[in-house]
């Protein structure tokens, strides 16, 4: 008999546990990811992962931000999510002269925030998940020093004044730094518009010997594919293309041997981390939600959750189509 009463009180407390654990979540309970670019592949896997946290919480997710690369119309979905009271926004930083100060408003107004993808340090953000960007670069950068024999002359396409773009430039250049004869020829702003980076590439070609660009390198995920189409249309397969991320365009065109190698990154995860440390922090907010935790050797939360990244290239492309469509 009192066995059968230990059982009894073990199943009827899992039961309390497991109402508890149910009443924890709601669907009322909504987060909002504010993206940069929502038409790019790497936006909808983010959104995937984002989408995917959600279900598993069984709370709701909002999927945010303008279809092409606009940090006025990001700052005007940001201000949207906040005036609608979320349990938390995760957002990438187009542009922080843009959005640093709507971020604080959030925090202001009591809701949580956390950076992925691109950060802004100097806001009040909890804290930043994503890539480190500075050693990606320098990843890429030790990667074409390699490929070009330690001499070339190189032409970037980047996102000016994006800061995780900024921090991968930065890298690229302490790489180069004691090699003096990799030359950086230019540094072309696409964003907006990645059809800059497609004419900026067929122009090179008519660049006399001595001017040859031997390496193009997209520090974004939309210009690598276009860069490639424009060799590819100039018939010329001398030169070196690096691109970023793991897009399936530029996996096919690695596994074609059109593209070097791709520096990859983790969108789904970065979204679906990133909703699960803003749902701690609603159900277990700190005494002070706009404090500086960097400097607080006590924090309970860190300052950069590092998702990792790759270098992929022929060698271990066939890894990354076999997920691609994961």
């Amino acid at each position: 008999m009192k066995a059968i009463k230990k059982a009894a009180l073990v199943s009827l407390a899992l039961s309390v546990l497991s109402v508890a654990g149910c009443e924890r979540h709601s669907k009322k309970e909504v987060y909002y990811l504010v993206a940069a670019n929502l038409s790019l592949p790497y936006w909808q896997t983010a959104a995937a992962g984002f989408n995917k946290a959600a279900e598993q919480y069984k709370v709701s997710a909002q999927v945010v931000g303008p279809s092409g690369y606009d940090p006025q119309a990001e700052l005007t979905e940001l201000h949207k999510a906040i005036a609608a009271k979320p349990a938390g926004i995760l957002i990438s930083v187009a542009d922080i002269s843009v959005l640093q100060s709507e971020i604080d408003a959030a925090v202001s107004a009591g809701i949580p925030v956390i950076t992925m993808d691109s950060d802004a340090a100097g806001s009040r953000r909890l804290y930043f998940i994503g890539t480190n960007n500075l050693e990606a670069g320098r990843m890429g950068g030790q990667r074409v020093i390699q490929k070009l024999g330690g001499k070339g002359r190189v032409v970037f396409f980047t996102f000016t004044g994006q800061p995780n773009t900024e921090e991968r430039l930065k890298g690229f250049k302490d790489a180069f730094a004691e090699r003096p004869d990799i030359h950086i020829v230019d540094v072309v702003d696409v964003k907006g518009d990645v059809q800059k980076a497609f004419d900026w590439t067929r122009d090179s070609m008519g660049l006399p010997p001595a001017q040859k660009i031997d390496a193009y390198i997209s520090l974004e995920s939309a210009s690598g594919k276009v860069v490639s189409d424009a060799l590819q249309r100039a018939k010329v397969s001398d030169r070196l293309l690096m691109a970023w991320d793991a897009n399936q365009d530029t996996l096919d065109a690695i596994k074609a041997g059109v593209i070097d190698s791709t520096i990859v990154q983790k969108p789904y995860t970065m979204a679906y981390v990133g909703l699960k440390m803003l749902d701690e922090v609603f159900h277990a907010p700190p005494r002070e939600l706009g404090k500086d935790y960097s400097a607080d050797a006590f924090a309970p939360y860190p300052v950069f959750v590092d998702t990792g990244t790759a270098l992929v290239d022929k060698s271990n492309v066939d890894l990354y189509l076999a997920t691609a469509n994961h």
